[in-house]
């Protein structure tokens, strides 16, 4: 019982001796001075969450919790607007100073595939005009639409995400391909019926996509046009990828009619609350991804055809090989920082394997001299290196192996 009042009467009897006398000497001097606790937040230069007392007060105990690392990794599958803001660490002078820089890049990434473009749809309206349908014949209808679902999907993708230049660069890919389409349908290369519901889709998905931007897009509408690329994406990619080894493999379309029917039976699971939460993050994540693996196909396919072909590398232009290595390079450092791996898996595998790779090939042939060459690898080893070391002295790490450790396992 004594213990029990003494536990009672003294509100630190569990408190350390040499500290329990200190804190009666102070409730002796001033019983109003007792030490009142406070939060001290942390900073830079302070990486704990400290619990501490007054000034006023002679006791000065303090708990010190290490604070866990921000989560940097933005999951790609994870599309949810929310969770897919630009990362902001610190907000110092140095990361926004970057961050602008990034964003500047990801925007200039339009120059060079502008320049892609305007070549072939020069040449097809002066075919036109002309009057020599046939020469656009040479143009694949089949492929440029395919190209036109990629853009379409990484759109919506970026748009979720509120990336504004990389939205651009997008629209840019449904513009550009568009006209080229419709150059193709003017020439009756391509048939009309598809070009009609080709129209339909690339009205729609532009006005959708910039209406969920700026938040005035219903929710139900934008899950329906979701579903719809989901389902497009995933059945369009097997197809090609089996096409691209025709004859050495039977011509058949069952493997884009199999994927049609996962895709289907997937969003309906998702849809009808069949799938658990990481399931449903899945199935949202699908359209980039394959709209992501649809453009890094092309390098597969085009190497391919250099291999079955290499007299036809002649054909290939040194010029928009490089347009095509710059244009996704330039979006590298943004895709890293704000640690986006299926944007920054697409920008690598275009930049080395399409665009260098193709310039490999035809400095290998001989068909490029030596100086493009050792140019355009220097260049391009360079302008990676800084951007993994500009990343990592933003986010205050020792070494850029670490920012691509946070890229591919998160922090």
């Amino acid at each position: 019982m004594m213990a029990m009042a003494m536990a009672k009467s003294t509100p630190f009897a569990f408190t350390p001796l040499h500290l329990r006398s200190r804190i009666q000497q102070q409730q002796h001097h001033h019983n109003a001075n007792f030490p009142q606790f406070k939060y001290l937040a942390p900073s830079p230069h302070n990486p704990f969450f400290l619990l501490n007392v007054s000034p006023s007060s002679q006791f000065r105990p303090f708990f010190a919790f290490p604070r866990q690392r921000p989560n940097f990794a933005i999951k790609a599958l994870d599309s949810d607007a929310a969770n897919q803001e630009s990362v902001h660490v610190g907000k110092n002078e140095s990361y926004q100073q970057w961050d602008s820089l990034t964003a500047k890049f990801s925007a200039a990434a339009n120059f060079p595939f502008l320049l892609l473009q305007m070549p072939q749809i020069i040449l097809n309206a002066r075919n036109l005009l002309s009057g020599n349908k046939l020469a656009l014949s040479a143009v694949p209808w089949l492929g440029m639409l395919t190209s036109l679902l990629g853009n379409l999907s990484l759109l919506s993708y970026f748009a979720k995400k509120r990336e504004k230049e990389a939205m651009v660069v997008q629209t840019l890919g449904v513009v550009s391909t568009y006209v080229v389409l419709v150059q193709l349908a003017l020439a009756e290369t391509m048939p009309l019926p598809y070009f009609l519901a080709t129209s339909v889709v690339v009205i729609s998905g532009l006005v959708l996509n910039f209406l969920n931007y700026f938040g005035i897009l219903n929710a139900g509408i934008w899950r329906f046009w979701e579903d719809f690329i989901t389902i497009g994406g995933l059945s369009v990619l097997p197809q090609i990828m089996w096409s691209t080894f025709v004859p050495y493999v039977p011509n058949s379309i069952l493997p884009g009619a199999t994927s049609f029917v996962i895709a289907v039976l997937a969003v309906t699971l998702a849809r009808t609350g069949k799938l658990s939460e990481k399931g449903v993050k899945f199935v949202g994540g699908i359209s980039g991804w394959t709209a992501t693996l649809l453009f890094m196909w092309m390098p597969v396919s085009q190497m391919w055809t250099n291999y079955l072909n290499p007299e036809n590398m002649k054909g290939l232009s040194a010029f928009s090989m490089l347009l095509a290595m710059l244009g996704n390079g330039l979006m590298l450092p943004r895709a890293l920082l704000i640690r986006d791996f299926m944007w920054f898996t697409g920008s690598v595998w275009a930049t080395l394997f399409y665009g260098y790779g193709n310039i490999a090939c035809l400095y290998y042939l001989n068909i490029i001299s030596k100086e493009f060459f050792l140019s355009a690898t220097v260049g391009l080893i360079s302008f990676i290196g800084t951007a993994f070391w500009r990343d990592s002295v933003v986010h205050g790490y020792s070494s850029p192996s670490a920012s691509l450790r946070d890229l591919v396992f998160g922090s």
